[in-house]
């Protein structure tokens, strides 16, 4: 066949098509959907009331076609579920609690994600003066002064805090008539603790994003015994082979993911001009005196 510049330039092109066919699948081809595309994260209520997840989930789900079914209990419950295998990936802020989750071998992963601090709220008129004071002052001046108090009474992580200042303070307040338990999450106890015109420990975050249905202020607050402190934790697959721990690895890698992080930086400063949490997978426990 002559070879004229008409042939030739078919010839270049369709050398070029095939080229193109070869190419195009390796470069367009589908991301592979989860085999269990179903998670289930147990985590504290205050995750849930303060909004952080109503961000962060569907973020999550559009990234990597996971569905999250989300629990939110206590720490100690959702630590529990975690224990028997009834939760993917935890969301929690107990440590010593965690700590000990770890130990037992019933979790596989454990990575720091962020921190905001708990707070001492009250009514405005605070009838047992415990501005100025120290938490463990704040409990026993509380105490003193049989002034109402709100615990959640529910062994979640903001309990145990609770617990713990009682503790350290040698008084035991349960039993007590100023001394109410609710056995609710965080939002429903701040609700009960200002129709009551009590004190209440809660955690900075779902008190702001509750302030304006309280009469409640802020008392006490700033205090490094005060570190309100979350993990994420991946629930040991050799403990319980039919969890998804395919799902569970993604979401503590997407909560610890720089993106995510300035996320959760940024969450609640539109609204409130200050964050609600403070991003730390870049940190270690010891940086913040774990």
């Amino acid at each position: 066949m002559k070879l004229t510049p008409r042939t030739i330039l078919f010839s270049f092109l369709s050398v070029f098509s095939l080229a193109l066919t070869a190419c195009g699948p390796a470069a367009t081809a589908p991301v592979e959907a989860p085999a269990n595309p179903n998670i289930i994260l147990a985590t504290t209520t205050s995750t849930q009331d303060s909004g952080l997840l109503d961000v962060l989930v569907p973020m999550f789900e559009e990234q990597t076609d996971f569905k999250v079914q989300t629990v939110a209990v206590g720490t100690g419950e959702a630590l529990k579920m975690g224990e028997d295998g009834n939760a993917d990936v935890l969301l929690v802020h107990a440590p010593s609690s965690e700590v000990t989750f770890m130990d037992d071998g019933n979790g596989k992963e454990r990575f720091l994600v962020m921190h905001n601090d708990f707070i001492i709220a009250g009514p405005a008129d605070d009838p047992a003066s415990i501005k100025e004071l120290g938490p463990g002052e704040a409990f026993a001046a509380i105490y003193n002064a049989g002034a109402s108090f709100v615990s959640r009474g529910d062994d979640s992580g903001t309990h145990k805090k609770e617990m713990d200042f009682w503790k350290k303070a040698e008084l035991e307040p349960a039993g007590q008539s100023w001394y109410i338990e609710t056995g609710q999450g965080m939002g429903a106890s701040l609700t009960v603790a200002s129709e009551k015109g009590a004190y209440i420990l809660t955690d900075h975050a779902t008190y702001l994003a509750n302030k304006d249905n309280l009469s409640l202020e802020v008392l006490l607050e700033g205090n490094k015994a005060l570190l309100n402190v979350y993990h994420v934790i991946t629930v040991n697959p050799d403990k319980w082979p039919k969890m998804n721990y395919a799902g569970a690895l993604a979401f503590a890698n997407f909560m610890t993911d720089p993106a995510t992080q300035k996320v959760i930086g940024q969450f609640g400063v539109d609204k409130f001009g200050q964050p609600l949490f403070y991003p730390d997978a870049d940190k270690t426990d010891d940086d913040l005196g774990l």
